[in-house]
């Protein structure tokens, strides 16, 4: 994410900030999913998404029976949560967010310079989250991957199965698509360049960059969001790429199975739930929100509708046997992929990104 008071102001967007570039423009304001400004009142929530269909599942997984067990309403707002704009919301002096959906990484650049609370973990239950993935400033929500679809009709019965493979014009010839932003995608290059998933952290980004160099005539396009991504296999710009494992069933389905995914060496990472200190509707109902939003059979509704995989392993036996292909923190794909190292990220995200822009830019 970008963060207009330092060195990311430019460029250090994740997965998300390509879709939000224009929407940080506008700094403290807080835009609703129908374009109307919101200020959190008492009694009263602002969840702060990414947009699209991602306020409709949020509301119907987490606002509405929260509002229904503690009468707090639950506003939706799909503005877009960059640093940037979180770092805004709390030198305005007068935040109108609450709790955003965040990537952990950039929640606890931001809570080390005072910006968001401390997870009260006396409200919110690590028990409820897989081992490792509960921050002091973010609680892991939700997981999603960086993984390989292909154009299974072109690669027939020997489709590719690792990063080497997808690197590899003679075995598999075509045009590849990757990701604009760079997270995920150091990881998929170091493989490729015959890194072990065991020994990629530190990530060696002179190593991971002289790999794109060397490879990005093969590259046709870098997507910056998932439609996108959809769009250049589906079209058949790209006989291969990198792309979010939310969009695994879809692009399935809507080529009518010649799109086909490997979960093998994908990079699994978590989305979290903050909180901005000095939010109007106070931490104590945030933090009972966040926990509320641990309930299993919650994180299946956000599954079912936009295929995040659930941050609580209880939900896990509750996804239906014929669609746990599609959870990227289902134990058999979980184990043959590579979580994303927050603690790299956090940091080096901002000189990686910058240095990964100047290459694909050239």
């Amino acid at each position: 994410m970008n963060d207009t008071k330092n060195r990311r102001s430019a460029t250090a967007m994740t997965r998300r900030g390509f879709t939000q570039m224009g929407l940080l423009l506008m700094g403290t304001s807080a835009m609703a999913l129908r374009g109307t400004a919101l200020r959190a009142d008492s009694g009263q929530l602002v969840f702060v998404n990414w947009g699209g269909d991602a306020g409709t599942a949020y509301d119907k997984a987490y606002g509405q029976p929260f509002e229904k067990a503690t009468g707090i309403v639950v506003k939706q707002d799909g503005s877009g949560p960059t640093e940037g704009a979180i770092a805004a919301q709390y030198e305005s002096g007068k935040p109108s967010w609450d709790i955003v959906d965040v990537d952990p990484f950039s929640a606890e650049t931001l809570g080390k310079k005072g910006i968001m609370e401390p997870i009260d973990y006396d409200v919110v239950d690590k028990a409820k989250m897989r081992p490792g993935f509960g921050w002091e400033y973010s609680a892991s929500s939700y997981f999603f991957s960086y993984i390989i679809a292909y154009d299974a009709k072109k690669y027939g019965d020997t489709p590719p199965t690792s990063m080497a493979d997808f690197f590899d014009i003679e075995k598999f010839p075509g045009k590849r698509a990757m990701y604009k932003w760079g997270s995920g995608m150091w990881e998929a290059l170091l493989m490729g360049d015959g890194v072990a998933p065991a020994d990629l952290y530190p990530l060696d980004i002179e190593r991971a960059h002289k790999k794109l160099a060397a490879f990005k005539d093969n590259i046709v396009a870098y997507w910056g969001g998932g439609s996108e991504s959809q769009s250049l296999l589906l079209n058949g710009d790209a006989s291969m790429a990198i792309i979010w494992s939310t969009r695994a069933r879809l692009i399935e389905e809507d080529s009518g199975g010649d799109i086909k995914f490997t979960w093998n060496q994908g990079l699994i990472s978590p989305g979290a739930m903050a909180v901005i200190k000095g939010n109007p509707g106070g931490r104590e109902n945030a933090m009972k929100f966040i926990a509320a939003a641990q309930d299993p059979e919650k994180q299946v509704v956000m599954f079912e509708m936009l295929g995040q995989g659930p941050a609580n392993p209880a939900a896990d036996t509750l996804i239906p046997a014929e669609d746990a292909r599609f959870n990227p923190a289902d134990d058999a794909n979980y184990a043959v992929q590579v979580p994303l190292d927050m603690a790299w990220y956090e940091e080096n995200y901002g000189a990686a990104l910058d240095e990964y822009l100047k290459i694909i830019s050239a």
